[in-house]
């Protein structure tokens, strides 16, 4: 019998990292709960399949570098070998007593009390059904969560061999989307980072992404969106290609883990609304291209739309924020991903990262410059891949060995491209400051901007290695971490029953009392990412510069005057709060409004 995957929950846990979530949903999948795997990583990702080949008394034949797509085969293995593993756990789950201890009776604790799966089989438990009858019941309701997977659309580095550049379906993404594609999974792919045309073209090589002569997707999309804007532009691209988007999960712009893709000043709670107000024209105008681009591909087509989610994560926190979110925007799921950091049995987090995301306040999560992407990245101080990092720049040899080279995307310097964190590059960028006729103070600058970059790449892969006692010799023990600013409101370790009950309100784990509300969060994290912007442009400004600021205050202008109506006219919702947020809502605008632009531009004549 297939598996089925869909919804038993209301949240899901995201990609976190590289290495945090690598293995998530064999932990959690078989108790009904949707989490997503990086395919950044094949080197880790091959590591990780022998580790529980091993734990599992699999067969194991290593899939080298020598062999013709290793990175798209090492992929695919892991993929099934995830597959079979989490069937494995489901099906022994169901036949297994209903008893304190069992997997059974922490699949239906784990669920909301609300949930209708959980209230029939209590109904039934305490009926006298018959041992067989109640198989036949479990079978045909349990469900399983999805093992989903994360692609991130920028790296899509083009691949060599023998110096040789590759054809383009060898580059990272499109092996990553073959590998996927080839695996026997029944789930969803998550692209993440921005547009690529030519990725998205890609997809329709593989079948299992087209709808069958049931209207059934094996192979969904999930796209990543910031705005509806981006929703309805990606939407239309990928209908075009008879290829349809299952899921726009959007992500707040800032108040979220990982890259942080800023907004021009869009806040979440108005961008939610639009996508609220908007969804039935996404689903008609992308139906519509969907339905005659596979006519004219001679595939078969659906006659009603096919099923659309709409999702959102980045910065939740409490089990009302989580209702609010569902209720108030109709969403599908709502993304719980930097809590889970401190939750051992869901994710991959070594022992002294651990004690730094407990004891971090909101001074030690940063929004940084370290990512070979050149995208902000919510950061995490004194972290040991940073502490590595300098120790090597004091030293005089700055940048990484680049061991990996999925960043690998500047050719700045090379023909063949190479890592903004490497020392191959961080050697040539410095000779060539040091060329410069430059005073010290302004040489230092720059220097530590070069130099600032960190090997994600195995930064934030090594915690899984840790965890998993797997040798690190090769590229050290240094640990990157992303959580976002929600890390500083949650300090303790829990177990997963305590987390899911924290989020479905009947516990509360959060020991701080001054927690701002998300969206009041949200604002305050924009409201500081402006006056940096704006002092950023304020030395060598330009009127395109200038235009972008003043759109950026005229947007979070009429999403502070959004939250204003929102609060004022909630009858259940935050009552406790509600004062409070309304007062710190004047308060922002306030100090908002105080960021003298005229004085900024000025300056720079």
């Amino acid at each position: 019998m297939g598996l089925k995957y869909f919804n038993s929950h209301t949240f899901h846990i995201p990609v976190m990292g590289i290495g945090f979530t690598i293995d998530t949903p064999i932990k959690v999948a078989h108790l009904g709960i949707s989490s997503v795997i990086s395919l950044v990583d094949d080197i880790l990702i091959e590591k990780i399949r022998e580790h529980y080949c091993k734990l599992h008394s699999f067969s194991y034949e290593a899939i080298t570098d020598k062999i013709d797509d290793y990175r798209a085969k090492r992929i695919t293995a892991y993929l099934n070998l995830v597959n079979v593993i989490v069937n494995d756990n489901f099906e022994k789950m169901k036949i297994s007593d209903y008893c304190e201890g069992s997997d059974l009776k922490k699949y239906f604790d784990l669920l909301p009390d609300y949930s209708s799966i959980k209230k029939d089989f209590l109904a039934l438990i305490d009926s006298e059904i018959s041992k067989e009858d109640l198989q036949i019941w479990l079978d045909n309701n349990l469900v399983l969560g999805s093992i989903d997977v994360n692609i991130m659309t920028k790296l899509d580095r083009v691949t060599y061999k023998n110096k040789e550049q590759r054809p383009v379906e060898y580059n990272d993404g499109h092996s990553a989307i073959r590998g996927f594609a080839n695996s026997e999974l029944n789930s969803s792919v998550v692209l993440s980072a921005g547009i690529n045309p030519r990725l998205y073209s890609y997809f329709q090589q593989f079948k299992d992404f087209f709808p069958d002569a049931n209207n059934v997707l094996k192979k969904k999309i999930i796209l990543k969106i910031s705005d509806y804007r981006s929703a309805i532009i990606q939407g239309k691209m990928f209908a075009k290609k008879g290829l349809w988007v299952s899921e726009y999960r959007l992500e707040s712009g800032l108040n979220c883990g990982g890259h942080a893709f800023a907004t021009d000043g869009f806040l979440l709670g108005p961008i939610l609304e639009e996508i609220k107000n908007n969804k039935e024209s996404l689903i008609e105008i992308t139906h519509a291209l969907l339905v005659q681009a596979l006519k004219e591909k001679n595939l078969p087509y659906p006659e009603a739309p096919l099923s659309m989610k709409i999702t959102a994560q980045g910065g939740v926190g409490t089990s009302e924020e989580h209702d609010f979110l569902l209720e108030q925007f109709n969403l599908d799921s709502v993304g719980w991903g930097t809590p889970f950091l401190l939750v051992p049995e869901v994710t991959n987090v070594d022992e002294h990262t651990l004690k730094l995301l407990c004891e971090a306040t909101e001074k030690d999560l940063y929004l940084s410059n370290i990512s070979p992407l050149g995208v902000p990245f919510n950061s995490l101080r004194n972290n040991t891949k940073d502490i590595e990092k300098d120790a090597l720049t004091e030293r005089g040899r700055p940048g990484s060995s680049c061991p990996e080279k999925y960043c690998s995307l500047n050719k700045e310097f090379t023909d063949e491209a190479i890592c903004t964190a490497s020392r191959q590059y961080q050697s040539s960028k410095i000779k060539e400051l040091n060329a410069l006729d430059m005073d010290s103070f302004s040489h230092k600058i720059i220097f530590d901007k070069i130099v600032e970059k960190a090997c994600l790449c195995v930064g934030l892969s090594t915690s899984a290695m840790l965890v998993n006692n797997l040798n690190t010799k090769k590229n050290g023990q240094g640990v990157s971490v992303c959580p976002g600013p929600n890390m500083a409101y949650f300090s303790e370790v829990v177990s997963l029953k305590k987390m899911i009950d924290h989020i479905y309100g009947k516990i509360n784990i959060m020991i701080r009392k001054d927690r701002p509300n998300i969206f009041i969060k949200e604002l305050g994290l924009y409201i500081d990412y402006f006056r940096n912007l704006s002092h950023s442009f304020s030395v060598h400004s330009t009127d395109i510069q200038k235009k972008q600021l003043m759109n950026f205050r005229d947007n979070v202008n009429e999403g502070i005057n959004y939250y204003k109506d929102l609060f004022e006219n909630l009858k259940t919702n935050f009552q406790d709060m509600r004062e409070n947020i309304l007062m710190e809502l004047e308060l922002f605008e306030i100090e908002f409004n105080k960021i003298d632009l005229e004085h900024i531009f000025c300056k720079a004549v």
